[in-house]
C-alpha cells in the first residue's frame, strides 16, 4: 500500500497550479476541490484571489486516496482519519486487511471493459446484459470486470452452450441472498458491542469460516445426493 506521505531529499519541488495538478493526477478540478474541502489535501498558497499554488505532495496524496477508494473501499472520512494518524492506527490496519480478504487483492492487470469481457469469455453482449440483469454476474464496479467476473463469465458461456438459460440459474441468486442475509445477521449479533478493531478482527475470522462452510456443506449435500442415486438418470426424479 502506498505510504501516506513521501519525504525526498534535495531542494523543494515547485508548487503546482490547479491546471498542472489536474494534468498530473488525471482527476477533474471538481474532485480535487472536493478532496480539499474534506480536509484530505493541504491548503494551497494563495498569491491572489484567483491564483493558488498546491504543494507537490498533493500528487502522491491524491494517488493514495484513489488507491484506498478503489482497492479498499474506504470512505473519504475514513481516509482522512488514516491520513491524520499517518497510517499508524491499528484499527485501520485491520480494516485494510479485512477489505482485502473480502474483495481480494488489487488487480495487477487492471479491470477490463465490456467489449474485452465478451472477447475473453465467449459471451455475447446480449448475454452479458442478461446475466447482469439477473444478478448472476455481479461486478464490483459498473461495466468493469475483474478476474473472478471473467471466470464466472466463462462458466456461463459453457452453460449456455449446453442449452441452459439464464432463468435456469437464478436460484443461485435467490438462495445466495438468503445465505448472506443469515450470515450478516449472525455477524451483527456476534460483533454487537465490540470495538471497531475487535469487530473487524472477528469479522475476518467469520468471513473465512463462511467461505469454508458454504463450499463444504453444498459440496457434501451434492455428494450425498449422488451417493444415494441408483444411477445417473435417477437425478431426473430428484428435481
Amino acid at each position: 500500500m502506498p505510504s501516506v506521505s513521501h519525504h525526498q531529499a534535495g531542494p523543494p519541488k515547485p508548487r503546482l497550479r490547479m491546471k498542472e495538478l489536474v494534468q498530473a493526477t488525471g482527476l477533474p478540478k471538481s474532485t480535487i476541490l472536493h478532496y480539499l474541502s474534506q480536509g484530505l489535501l493541504p491548503e494551497p498558497t494563495k498569491t491572489s484571489p484567483n491564483m493558488a499554488y498546491y504543494d507537490n505532495q498533493c500528487v502522491d496524496r491524491i494517488r493514495f486516496i484513489r488507491h484506498l477508494q478503489r482497492h479498499h473501499r474506504l470512505s473519504l472520512s475514513e481516509i482522512r482519519q488514516l491520513i491524520e494518524t499517518k497510517g499508524e492506527d491499528a484499527d485501520f490496519s485491520t480494516r485494510l486487511d479485512l477489505n482485502e480478504l473480502i474483495f481480494g487483492p488489487p488487480e495487477k492487470d487492471g479491470l477490463i471493459d465490456n467489449e474485452t469481457f465478451c472477447a475473453v469469455t465467449g459471451l455475447t453482449a446480449d448475454q452479458v446484459r442478461e446475466v447482469l440483469r439477473a444478478r448472476l454476474l455481479l461486478p464490483l464496479e459498473k461495466a468493469r470486470f475483474d478476474r473472478e467476473d471473467v471466470s464466472m463469465g466463462r462458466v456461463f458461456a459453457r452453460a449456455f452452450s449446453w442449452g441452459l438459460r439464464v432463468k435456469d440459474l437464478t436460484y443461485y441468486v435467490k438462495l445466495g441472498e438468503k445465505i448472506v442475509d443469515h450470515e450478516m445477521a449472525l455477524r451483527g449479533r456476534t460483533t454487537h458491542g465490540l470495538s471497531d478493531s475487535m469487530d473487524a478482527a472477528l469479522t475476518m475470522e467469520m468471513v473465512k469460516n463462511a467461505r469454508v462452510s458454504r463450499a463444504y456443506i453444498i459440496d457434501r449435500l451434492f455428494q450425498h445426493r449422488l451417493a444415494g442415486m441408483k444411477d445417473m438418470k435417477d437425478v431426473e426424479n430428484q428435481s
